[in-house]
């Protein structure tokens, strides 16, 4: 299976880069792993929401073109479902089983995904009622793929 991780921005900091490439690495025995990046709109602060209507239309137009139309999307959203890990393996290893060859994972900007994004997706999930910055949450989701192959080996990991 490939699982394509698509992200708005640049991982700027050293110590995510270093997470992110340590998991792509763990999950290299696993899946066929691919990061995409798009590039980000500059925000300024004190935003309308006229504007950020319109940096998150730009930032869709770059994301949509990075899906491929066959790709089971599922796009990180704070109105998305939650599940535990458990339930999250169970869903990589389903959507394995049905066919599913390709599975994007979009993670937004800092305004979040565009309606058109939301849209296009098969899915939506939710990590948290919380907010986090979108590099960090590039970590958390490869650490969450990686631990969602490790339940499905039935391979021990730390909880």
């Amino acid at each position: 299976m490939k699982i394509t991780i698509l992200a708005v921005g640049k991982v700027k900091e050293k110590f995510y880069r270093d997470a992110i490439a340590e998991y792509s690495k763990r999950l290299s025995r696993y899946c066929k792993l691919e990061i995409v990046e798009v590039n980000d709109e500059k925000t300024e602060e004190n935003l309308s929401e006229t504007q950020g209507q319109l940096i998150k239309q730009k930032e869709a137009s770059r994301i949509l073109k990075s899906i491929r139309e066959d790709a089971y999307c599922i796009a990180l959203a704070i109105e998305g479902k939650k599940m535990d890990s458990i339930a999250f393996s169970k869903k990589l290893q389903n959507l394995a089983v049905s066919g599913k060859s390709e599975i994007c994972l979009v993670i937004g900007g800092s305004l979040g995904l565009h309606e058109s994004v939301l849209r296009r997706a098969d899915e939506l999930l939710s990590f948290s009622d919380m907010t986090f910055p979108h590099q960090l949450m590039r970590v958390i989701l490869l650490e969450q793929v990686y631990r969602a192959y490790r339940i499905a080996q039935n391979e021990p990991y730390h909880k």
